[in-house]
């Protein structure tokens, strides 16, 4: 059906087109590996956020089967109605002793987390301070709260203290990643804590990426040994490391009982089904245990730094999961994710918005559950590429 948009839409995606910057969606046919089929092809994957390889795992999908059979699919409601049940409390209840909090409240994902959080916590009377390379969530729920937006340059302390000087007679937060998504470095936590601290600031950390990968899968905060008074709110997300679905904000039980009674992206939205938190539980517990998917995915990661080296590619500054690739045109970017997709390697060529103008790059993730030859198969094409594109 033709309605009055149809043109200006037409018009404004051949422009993405045409700038390189066309995004499409692509059907997996299989479980989320190391190995995945794109349209019937097998590809190694180099493109997922599952860094310890659990989203197939036997242990997950046991209890989440085990629940599906016990509890059925659906919540059914949300957690202030019927939806509340009792795996919900005693995932929050696990979450909040592996990662040294007093208590913790579970979301459907880390986007409603972030945005609930925000606007729950923050006036438009105040100040928030954020990293540039903040994860959209972020960005959005600070939009959202209304608040005055104070973006510093990336990871640059000074510009922050000078911003929190600026504005010290009123109520101000300092709202960041841990590990930012695209660039796998990690913020500067310890001197986040120190000025937020000095200048009577409030700390918010997004530790998607760094819960299950960080200190032996406990996150950021304990990576930078600071305490939960030095990091007093932190969101986790269930959906990379832990293999299933949904999201966290940890912080004391004065926090969390606020929450229940004023976060909006909790208390209206469907609670998570019993068999995503039954996997997600079973996720926790199993990294508490065991390190061993921790230890495999750091040496992993070690031997692709190495290799790239070695072959004189450039990577960023991350010794996390995220290993970006840059190569600044998207027109650069498009063609080197076809050039490994022609070799059975699957990523995406990550392009602005996303990122900032003339930052295209291949966002590499690397999994405790890829092989060495994976691995070493990789850098090799990486370097092949490079070499025919100079």
């Amino acid at each position: 059906m033709t309605t009055r948009l149809t043109p200006h839409l037409a018009a404004a995606v051949e422009q993405l087109r045409a700038n390189g910057r066309y995004r499409y969606l692509e059907n997996s046919s299989s479980a989320q590996a190391v190995r995945i089929v794109i349209d019937g092809r097998d590809y190694i994957n180099f493109c997922s956020n599952d860094y310890l390889g659990l989203c197939n795992h036997e242990a997950l999908k046991a209890a989440a089967i085990a629940a599906v059979e016990k509890y059925g699919v659906g919540a059914g409601a949300a957690q202030l109605l019927s939806g509340r049940h009792e795996l919900h409390a005693q995932l929050e209840q696990a979450l909040a002793a592996f990662t040294g909090y007093d208590a913790a409240l579970i979301f459907s994902s880390g986007y409603l987390a972030n945005i609930g959080l925000v606007s729950a916590l923050v006036s438009r009377h105040d100040v928030v301070h954020q990293d540039k390379l903040n994860h959209a969530s972020l960005i959005d729920a600070i939009k959202l709260s209304g608040a005055s937006s104070k973006r510093f340059p990336h990871r640059d302390m000074g510009i922050l203290e000078a911003g929190l000087i600026d504005n010290s007679e009123r109520q101000q937060w300092v709202i960041t990643d841990s590990v930012f998504s695209m660039d796998g470095d990690l913020a500067p936590l310890d001197i986040m804590s120190d000025l937020t601290n000095r200048y009577s600031a409030n700390l918010i950390v997004d530790d998607a990426h760094g819960i299950g990968v960080l200190a032996g899968g406990r996150g950021a905060r304990a990576h930078f040994k600071l305490s939960t008074q030095s990091q007093p709110i932190t969101v986790v997300t269930f959906g990379k490391a832990l293999g299933a679905q949904g999201a966290a904000v940890l912080g004391n039980k004065q926090l969390i009982e606020y929450l229940v009674q004023a976060c909006r992206t909790y208390i209206y939205d469907t609670a998570p089904p019993p068999a995503i938190t039954a996997a997600t539980l079973a996720a926790v517990n199993l990294i508490r245990d065991d390190t061993v998917y921790i230890r495999r995915l750091g040496d992993n990661i070690k031997l692709f730094r190495e290799l790239c080296r070695d072959a004189a590619i450039d990577l960023g500054d991350s010794n996390t999961p995220i290993q970006p690739l840059m190569l600044g045109d998207e027109m650069r970017a498009l063609r080197a994710a076809e050039f490994l997709r022609e070799k059975g390697l699957y990523l995406r060529a990550v392009r602005p918005p996303t990122v900032p103008k003339n930052t295209a790059r291949l966002r590499i993730c690397i999994s405790a559950a890829h092989e060495q030859q994976d691995i070493e198969y990789l850098v090799y094409n990486l370097a092949t590429f490079l070499t025919h594109e100079q």
